[in-house]
């Protein structure tokens, strides 16, 4: 789960499309701005190809804990209405479903 990519799945009956961020590197905001991005960018294109896809953008657990709580990104997350998946990259587990 480590590795940044982009992939399709289901949750139940929902169709998802997962963006996987790994937040390794020197600089979180910068990370947090390319994903964010990224996260806009397939919201986008989705719209017109798949409309009924949802995205999401799951990051390392630590990541959420550390980064994810400032104000500026809790701001951000609510005005874009970005979903989260929390992951456990140890784990390789799903920890928690942010809509």
């Amino acid at each position: 789960m480590a590795a940044e990519s982009a992939i399709g799945a289901e949750r139940d009956s929902e169709k998802i499309a997962v963006e996987i961020k790994s937040f390794v590197g020197d600089s979180d905001i910068s990370a947090f701005h390319t994903a964010l991005g990224q996260y806009l960018n397939y919201c986008q294109a989705l719209e017109e190809q798949e409309p009924e896809r949802i995205v999401y953008l799951a990051i390392p657990v630590e990541t959420y804990r550390d980064f994810f709580q400032l104000p500026f990104i809790q701001r951000a997350l609510r005005r874009y209405q970005v979903k989260l998946i929390i992951y456990n990259p140890k784990q390789e587990e799903i920890k928690q479903w942010i809509n």
